[in-house]
């Protein structure tokens, strides 16, 4: 199993955003994946709440608990977990630096964001762990200069994902539906962009030495979400179902403290 969390020191650059829409190009590349939210505003929580498609498991999970968490899920034989920090330094956001493979730290084109970035890769290099930058929000037709600068600035701090990923409506519009932009959109720019990026994530982590995980024959195979109609509801596997209760057992107690009234729970993983 391999693990990757998102992380920043600093809110609004999109890194929960990226997250749902990496997991979900990575389950249909044929990774399993599962999602961890770790931020207290339990984000993609809410995201998975208004998804249709049960493939992808999503579980807010307190600090304390992760370690155990991942264990449950790697035993139900998950090849993939996504992690989604808080934007701000905290315990939440140094536990998901800890037990990542690959902290992915997404930046905009600006000063802010640069400057963040730098603490951020500080803490990761503090905790031991491997790490790379990716720059988000970039402005969709030509390239700007500010754009290459933050990208020569990244490069210099460390690696840099491929591709930039551009700022478009599909990202915010799949947000909104509880969907990837590899389901809303297939044909679109900003899944061939998420695509892509899964594949750069991956070969960063066979370079990282990570364990990679079985290839599918479906890998290809796109997404079944379009533009007309979110997707389809579908049928829970045993062993997701499992584990997805092995992560509930493991936060419980926290979880619920953490939860304010009336939010729904996560869809269970397929």
């Amino acid at each position: 199993m391999r693990t990757i969390a998102f992380v920043t020191q600093k809110g609004g650059a999109g890194k929960s955003t990226l997250a749902s829409s990496v997991a979900v190009a990575a389950q249909a590349a044929g990774e399993r994946v599962f999602i961890i939210d770790v931020d207290p505003l339990q984000t993609l929580v809410k995201w998975a709440s208004s998804r249709e498609a049960s493939n992808i498991g999503v579980e807010y999970m307190p600090a304390s608990k992760l370690a155990k968490a991942l264990a449950a899920l790697e035993k139900k034989g998950v090849s993939l977990v996504v992690i989604d920090a808080p934007g701000h330094a905290g315990e939440e956001a140094a536990a998901a630096m800890r037990v990542a493979d690959l902290c992915i730290i997404p930046a905009r084109p600006n000063a802010f964001d640069l400057w963040a970035s730098e603490k951020t890769r500080a803490q990761v290099k503090d905790e031991g762990r491997d790490y790379a930058f990716l720059l988000n929000q970039c402005p969709p037709s030509q390239q700007s200069a500010r754009v290459e600068l933050g990208a020569k600035a990244l490069q210099a701090m460390g690696g840099l994902l491929a591709p930039l990923v551009s700022s478009r409506v599909d990202y915010q519009e799949a947000a909104r539906l509880g969907l990837g932009v590899c389901e809303y959109n297939p044909d679109g720019i900003a899944a061939k962009e998420m695509k892509e990026l899964w594949s750069s994530i991956k070969r960063r982590l066979k370079r990282a030495g990570a364990k990679p995980a079985p290839e599918k024959a479906s890998a290809e195979k796109p997404a079944a979400a379009a533009h007309s109609a979110p997707a389809p509801k579908a049928r829970p596997a045993a062993k997701a179902e499992a584990a997805k209760a092995d992560v509930a057992v493991a936060g419980k107690a926290e979880v619920e403290e953490k939860k304010g009234p009336g939010k729904k729970s996560a869809r269970k993983a397929a």
